[in-house]
């Protein structure tokens, strides 16, 4: 079991920052957020999805950035984390451009949220995945797709459905319990023995529900100790499974600052990894 940061969840520390205090944290990787900043949100106060400083572009320059900056605080990069979406053939060429600079085997591909007719959507993300698929194969690197909420892939069955298609070899999957909170919540154990070889990375967050004066209760973010996660059984069903693979934390409580999440977050991940 290795551990890693996300930066999106650092977003008032520059990269530069980031790597020394993931690095003293006692993490073992980071997965670099790759994307371009909006021009009119940059006078914003540092935001997870906004004006996020812990950014790095989809450029040669930045990849040289984020090598550097690994490599000199100790910190492998198990994947990119990018926000490809559906058809954009020009991202996964810029993402796997980034990912043969960095050095890194991996990088992140998405298709936006569910809308319209599911099985057209679904069709085209397998279309759309198959060319992903092609391109990184030159450059021997895999795209992995996360479970998340609000997209055709928000549990594993779903996920298994598509990803199925092609050979783990040549896609993985992201499992996301903290997005399974809020749609998509499938026995751990379950879905990771469908995956199977498909699994490529596990993201570690937590979620919550809170009732609302009347209606539908509202999910959100809350800190890993405290969310409707079981990480104990989330945990035991990875050690059932044999995974021995990366668990990149990306907490979005805002219960600690950076720095202190930091240092909570792994202190807790060890303690139940070690009991689960």
């Amino acid at each position: 079991m290795k551990l890693a940061i996300f930066t999106v969840m650092l977003p008032d520390m520059t990269p530069e920052k980031a790597a020394q205090e993931i690095k003293a944290a006692g993490y073992d990787g980071v997965e670099w957020r790759v994307t371009n900043v909006p021009d009119d949100v940059k006078d914003d106060a540092p935001s997870f999805w906004g004006n996020n400083l812990c950014t790095l572009s989809p450029t040669e320059e930045d990849a040289k950035r984020a090598r550097q900056i690994s490599e000199e605080a100790g910190l492998e990069t198990p994947t990119i984390g990018t926000y490809i979406r559906m058809n954009d053939i020009e991202g996964v060429k810029a993402a796997i451009k980034f990912a043969q600079v960095l050095g890194c085997k991996q990088f992140r591909v998405g298709f936006g949220n569910f809308t319209g007719n599911y099985t057209e959507q679904f069709e085209a993300a397998k279309s759309f995945l198959a060319e992903a698929i092609d391109l990184a194969k030159g450059a021997q690197l895999k795209p992995l797709v996360e479970i998340h909420h609000r997209t055709i892939v928000p549990s594993a069955s779903l996920m298994y459905r598509l990803v199925s298609n092609f050979s783990p070899s040549e896609v993985g999957v992201i499992h996301d319990a903290g997005n399974m909170v809020h749609e998509g919540f499938e026995d751990y154990r379950m879905g990771l023995e469908l995956l199977g070889d498909y699994l490529a990375e596990v993201h570690i967050k937590n979620a919550s529900y809170e009732p609302k004066k009347a209606g539908v209760w509202q999910s959100g973010w809350s800190p890993l100790r405290n969310g409707v996660v079981d990480f104990n059984a989330l945990f035991g069903a990875l050690k059932a499974s044999g995974y021995d693979g990366w668990l990149a934390v990306e907490d979005f409580s805002k219960a600690l600052p950076s720095k202190e999440a930091l240092a909570d977050n792994i202190a807790f991940i060890k303690e139940v990894w070690e009991a689960a």
